[in-house]
């Protein structure tokens, strides 16, 4: 049902001016599409060059956001012939000290994700060395500065951005003159990096980074991001005041930026965020309810006591003009959001369901809830979960991946020496000895360099899973209902994973097909850093696009929660499941039965606190903003939004 009856459909929003944009940014649906054209941007300007016998000078990044442009790149050369002979790249950063052959050096990272995949010749790769004697630093710093001068400059710069606002490692208080140097990382900069090296005290403190000045000076430049993670810095990067505190404002100066983003990380921005600042306008019902909402939060008032001088002081005197009385959308508006309130997940049997957001019939449901880690079920939606048991619907729970890589090394060794004194104990064989011993042999000697062994990915492998079914259990599933997907694209034994690839798809397709559920529930978290979640969601989707035209399918729903980092907006909630002080006690104890990941998560994103806090603050900060807009006052909510862009 619409919300006001106006002809707008519940689509996207078009603008006509993107004024408080200082670096021209284009927003793509996905990172794939925006990697494709930078792709193919670069992939004309080297063949440009060529037809002119002359060289390609680029600058490269690292870190996660642009490995798609590397993959874009490979296949162009893969599948049209693109060659790199002509092209002389320079990389902007490299971890100081490190050793090239370690893996969590940028010489090892872009050899993996591109030189080895394209025939550019070895001598025409620069990427800053940082087994250099600090003795030599400085002068080694000119020279890299003096070998881009001498082969004219770049002609294109890659940039990711940091959450500092860092590009390259230029952190806050970079000068804009800067050139290529030693420099100090940021304290959130080796946070970030975590997820690489295990423990933080194995990240370096230090780097060899291009200054800004170097940066600048390339001919074409192009900013990207990827995650909700990212959208706070990236509105300070394209609407703040330029400054030190955040380098890439430095962009702005820069006469061919250009920025591209997905939806996610774009979240932030004025366009999107705040769109009727901007002006061009069609208004719609996520329009409309996203407007309200912010009004009322804005200025601290109940979306009922909202009057239409209110509407006016603060641009948004277009709505009522071309829509209704103030009066009228404020209730249209409150109405909408209590109807996305519901205690029955699955539905309330024998009900009127016009106005829940679940269908009442089927009275008992089957369930599919979908969990890319094995604790992001209980985490996310441990509440609904275990309402979902609770009201007698058939629950099942599939883990998509084994979380083998999110381990701390003290925990595999309690195991491994528990496992070790069991077989002494019960005289076991010596296959069994040899692998406890390979193990703890592993586990008491391995360094920064090593990979972990197979043997342990499978002891991690198992602490997940026996926690995972822990988890399951004390909310009342059934072994049988408990599902280990094992997907492959995870296990690269890296923190980095291979694409999502057929063959992810088939397992996920294969395990929808036997259940045929009318619910799923999936991971709809795009700002998880490793982009695990953002893989599970694809392989979900692509399963289920699949399966369309099956018998079952149209009465088959999907609902998106989002994982321990960020919560929907409320005005994108379309089912907000309150929970009890009890509820949310049981969902607390639901998520300490993981307990490899307790006090000091192996992979913890942006936020110190531990997944049971984040978990428990989100959703009483959920509840709190409901309550501050005029709804009912719940201890905690869960929430959720409906995918229908099959």
């Amino acid at each position: 049902m619409p919300i006001l009856d106006t002809p707008h459909p519940k689509t996207t929003f078009r603008f006509t001016t993107q004024s408080v944009e200082k670096i021209p940014t284009t927003i793509w649906d996905t990172p794939g599409k925006a990697a494709k054209k930078v792709a193919d941007d670069i992939a004309e300007a080297i063949r440009d060059k060529q037809s002119k016998g002359e060289q390609f000078i680029l600058g490269l990044a690292t870190g996660s956001t642009p490995i798609r442009v590397y993959q874009e790149l490979i296949e162009l050369h893969k599948k049209e012939g693109l060659s790199f002979k002509n092209v002389v790249t320079f990389n902007l950063d490299e971890y100081y000290p490190m050793q090239p052959d370690a893996q969590q050096s940028y010489v090892a990272f872009m050899h993996e994700k591109l030189f080895d995949h394209i025939d550019i010749p070895h001598e025409q790769i620069h990427i800053p060395d940082g087994t250099i004697p600090i003795a030599d630093i400085e002068e080694y710093c000119k020279n890299y500065e003096k070998a881009i001068e001498d082969v004219g400059g770049l002609d294109v710069q890659i940039l990711g951005i940091g959450r500092t606002g860092h590009i390259g490692f230029n952190e806050p208080g970079s000068r804009l003159d800067s050139e290529t140097r030693l420099v100090l990382l940021d304290r959130i900069t080796r946070k970030d990096a975590k997820k690489d090296f295990v423990e933080l005290s194995k990240v370096p403190h230090k780097a060899i980074t291009m200054g800004i000045k170097t940066i600048m000076a390339a001919k074409k430049v192009y900013l990207l991001a990827w995650g909700t993670h990212k959208s706070k810095v990236l509105v300070k990067a394209v609407e703040g005041e330029i400054t030190s505190d955040v380098p890439a404002t430095y962009l702005q100066e820069h006469k061919n930026a250009e920025c591209h983003v997905d939806t996610a990380a774009a979240e932030e921005l004025t366009r999107v965020s705040k769109p009727w600042l901007v002006g061009g306008l069609v208004w719609n019902d996520n329009l409309i309810i996203k407007a309200v909402v912010w009004l009322s939060l804005k200025i601290d008032k109940p979306i009922l006591k909202l009057t239409e001088e209110d509407y006016i002081d603060n641009h948004l005197s277009d709505l009522i003009l071309e829509n209704d009385t103030a009066y009228n959308i404020n209730i249209k508006v409150f109405n909408h959001l209590q109807r996305t309130i519901t205690g029955w997940p699955g539905g309330k049997p024998f009900e009127d369901d016009k106005y829940r957001p679940e269908r009442s019939k089927p009275a008992k449901k089957r369930v599919l809830i979908f969990s890319p880690h094995p604790d992001d079920d209980v985490i996310s939606m441990g509440g609904t979960f275990a309402r979902l048991v609770d009201q007698k619907h058939d629950v099942h729970v599939a883990y998509q991946t084994s979380g083998n890589n999110a381990v701390h090394s003290y925990d595999s060794l309690r195991y491994i020496e528990f496992y070790e004194d069991l077989v002494k104990q019960m005289n076991g064989s010596k296959e069994e000895q040899y692998f406890a011993n390979t193990v703890k042999k592993f586990l008491t000697n391995r360094t920064s360099k090593d990979k972990d062994i197979p043997e342990l990915r499978k002891v991690n492998a198992l602490i997940r899973k026996g926690e995972a079914i822990a988890a399951a259990r004390f909310l009342g599933l059934n072994d049988d209902h408990i599902h280990f997907l094992n997907l492959p694209f995870y296990e690269t034994n890296e923190s980095r994973k291979k694409p999502l690839s057929d063959e992810d798809v088939a397992i996920v397709q294969e395990l929808i097909e036997q259940v045929e559920p009318h619910q799923i529930y999936a991971a709809g978290d795009l700002a998880d850093p490793n982009g695990t979640h953002r893989v599970c969601l694809n392989a979900v989707i692509q399963a289920m696009t699949n399966l369309k035209d099956k018998s079952w399918f149209s009465d088959c729903w999907l609902w998106l929660y989002r994982g321990a980092w960020f919560e929907f907006p409320i005005s994108e909630i379309e089912m907000a499941v309150p929970l009890s002080p009890k509820e949310v006690e049981r969902k607390r104890n639901a998520i300490l039965y993981h307990q490899s990941q307790k006090d000091s998560p192996p992979v913890p994103g942006d936020d110190a606190r531990e997944f049971w806090e984040r978990a428990q603050d989100r959703n009483k900060q959920t509840a709190i903003t409901y309550h501050k807009l005029g709804l009912a006052n719940y201890e905690a909510m869960e929430a959720f939004t409906r995918w229908t862009n099959f």
